[in-house]
């Protein structure tokens, strides 16, 4: 009974001043609506760059010899690589899982020569895992099984050695004991766009990089998941199996830099939520306190009839949360449609930066950034709406509860 006098008097309160409410709303949902909606943002472009990581070639997980974090040394190769491999490949979360191999190399032609990482791969698990492979437009063809003696590089990089397909490149690679050299025949030239990469790719098939270097087996193990947010549960998992001195690491140890970006991009949504709600709450916050004074009187008197303070609290953080409700909905309500639209529609980063592909290093970006849409837009509208405006009270409450009923009977 009492909680439901307390209710219609709040709803009263609210009504009678109805312009400064549908304000108190608006102000709450606008801001909150601005916060969702660069969350969204963000959020997206996270995923995307993970993805993007991912499936250059990255992977959301990698297997690599122990130590190869701190020395990146190409010659480092994996202990009982084969189990290792049947290992992931066996993980109910694993999409895919691709061996590789990297030695620093030189290729030549006539008296041309250009530095590169030549990388040693399984063709057909490269052509399914790798955005750079499938996103190629080659003159000739990938790499297939069994192309022993072949090579594939990018198109700024035929250009610069000036070597055309069927021409014979002579490769020479850092070996176990000395630099050694050999002739492969280009059978494709592959362009993504990104002149970044297309002057920086280099493959053959894994077992010409054992033959040339000396070092047996692959470098490296790179892993697909079903999705990102099951990297952790996944590494931890792999790295109680795994054989020899393997160890697993994830795209951020990978790729230090983009993940410095993701980071960068999470501070800056945590920054932005905090002026929304700091924001927030000052706006309502001079609102209830000058929603409080205009009362003084009715407080005064219900002081007098022998309502508590608790009471008067109680009632005040009412009529903030019955404002924070109506300002999700209205967060909701603005910020909803352009969330999904972006989740849906995207942005043409491609467009607005003039270029078909867009790269960081050696990560082939997607041409369209899309938004994040789901179930948190609700909890987030709720929590940020219902967190500052019920913040926002303490003050005007705490105040009407230190409001003297005398003094207050007295003034006119």
């Amino acid at each position: 009974m009492i909680g439901s006098v307390s209710a219609k008097y709040a709803m009263r309160s609210i009504r009678r001043h109805l312009r400064r409410t549908i304000l108190s709303v608006l102000g709450v949902g606008i801001g909150c609506s601005i916060g969702l909606i660069a969350v969204s943002w963000i959020r997206g472009g996270r995923e995307m760059q993970i993805r993007a990581v991912a499936e250059s070639g990255g992977g959301h997980l990698r297997v690599v010899p122990a130590g190869w974090t701190e020395k990146r040394e190409n010659s480092f190769r994996l202990v009982a690589w084969e189990r290792t491999l049947a290992e992931v490949k066996a993980a109910p979360s694993v999409k895919a899982a691709v061996p590789r191999a990297r030695a620093n190399g030189l290729l030549a032609m006539g008296n041309r020569t250009s530095g590169v990482e030549v990388m040693g791969v399984d063709p057909e698990a490269e052509q399914v895992s790798n955005r750079i492979v499938r996103k190629c437009t080659f003159e000739g063809r990938y790499l297939e099984p069994g192309d022993s003696g072949k090579v594939v590089i990018g198109k700024v990089l035929a250009r610069r050695l000036a070597v055309e397909l069927d021409d014979d490149l002579l490769i020479t690679l850092a070996g176990r004991d000395e630099m050694k050299s050999a002739m492969l025949s280009i059978v494709g030239i592959g362009e993504t766009g990104s002149r970044e990469i297309d002057s920086s790719f280099c493959h053959v098939i894994l077992g010409d990089i054992e033959k040339i270097t000396g070092y047996e087996g692959p470098g490296e193990i790179a892993i697909l998941l079903q999705s990102h947010k099951r990297i952790d549960q996944t590494r931890k998992a792999l790295a109680r199996k795994l054989p020899g001195n393997n160890e697993v690491i994830t795209w951020r140890e990978v790729n230090p830099g983009i993940a410095a970006n993701v980071e960068g991009d999470t501070a800056f949504t945590s920054g932005l939520i905090a002026i929304v709600v700091i924001v927030v709450v000052l706006g309502i916050a001079s609102a209830q306190l000058t929603a409080v004074l205009e009362r003084r009187r009715e407080f005064a008197v219900l002081t007098a009839l022998g309502m508590k303070g608790v009471r008067i609290v109680g009632l005040i953080v009412l009529e903030a949360f019955m404002i924070g409700l109506g300002g999700a909905i209205t967060a909701l309500a603005l910020g909803g449609p352009a969330a999904y639209y972006l989740s849906n529609k995207g942005v043409n980063l491609a467009g607005l930066y003039g270029s078909e592909e867009l790269s960081i290093g050696d990560v082939l970006l997607d041409p369209y950034m899309y938004g994040d849409f789901g179930l948190w837009v609700l909890w987030f509208a709720l929590g940020v709406s219902l967190v500052a405006t019920l913040v926002a009270s303490i003050y005007p409450a705490w105040f009407a509860t230190r409001t003297d009923p005398a003094s207050a009977l007295r003034t006119v």
